[in-house]
């Protein structure tokens, strides 16, 4: 099956991932620091837990791909920033 070129996701991802890392030091270090809040955490873990059960709501569900989007677009992010400081530490040696 061919990978979908065209989702929002690798869209996104072709978008922040060229070759050459534009991120200073400091933005990727913040970018790398991102992360989901204690409140969201736990809402994703209610949300598993639902859909384990097989109970997940029509609006449940699509609350579930907004955040399985968003952590794939900050993934994205943090590769790119991970990149970024990796170019960055090898410019310094």
């Amino acid at each position: 099956m061919p990978l979908n070129t065209t989702s929002e996701t690798a869209i996104f991802e072709r978008l922040v991932l060229p070759s050459d890392p534009v991120l200073s030091e400091p933005a990727a270090r913040s970018i790398l620091a991102m992360q989901f809040s204690p409140e969201d955490r736990a809402r994703m873990q209610a949300l598993a837990d639902k859909a384990k059960q097989g109970t997940l709501s029509p609006e449940e569900e699509q609350e579930v791909e907004n955040y399985e989007r968003v952590g794939h677009y900050l993934a994205i992010l943090q590769s790119k920033a991970r990149v970024a400081l990796k170019a960055a530490t090898d410019a310094n040696s």
